[in-house]
């Protein structure tokens, strides 16, 4: 049984730092793309950014690059979204997933975690 763990929100201010983790388990995840998306109040979830296990490959959405990071450690199965220069609009519940083909969706989600960026 796939399981994705979000952990690492919180209340922070504007210009501020944060860093989600997601503990991944139940199989091995060496060919599956990891993905963190984010869903504001009264918005749709939109993607993120994605990390690819083989190659570590990376991939952000425009409004992030250059201030999130997203990274990965196979010794522990987890996937890390370090956001620096935290933004109010940043504000919303953020979801790690799981997918073998990121054109095809993703299969697997984690329950999430909220992150909340005070001005």
């Amino acid at each position: 049984q796939v399981q994705l763990v979000e952990s690492g929100g919180g209340l922070v201010q504007a210009g501020g730092s944060l860093r989600l983790s997601c503990a991944a388990s139940g199989r091995t995840f060496s060919s599956y793309a990891m993905g963190w998306f984010r869903q504001a109040p009264g918005k749709d979830r939109e993607f993120v950014a994605s990390f690819r296990w083989s190659g570590g490959y990376t991939y952000y959405t425009n409004s992030v690059k250059g201030r999130f990071t997203i990274s990965g450690d196979n010794a522990k199965n987890t996937v890390y979204l370090q956001m620096n220069s935290l933004k109010p609009e940043d504000t919303a519940v953020y979801y790690c997933a799981a997918t073998m083909n990121p054109a095809g969706g993703y299969d697997y989600w984690g329950q999430g975690t909220q992150v909340t960026v005070s001005s």
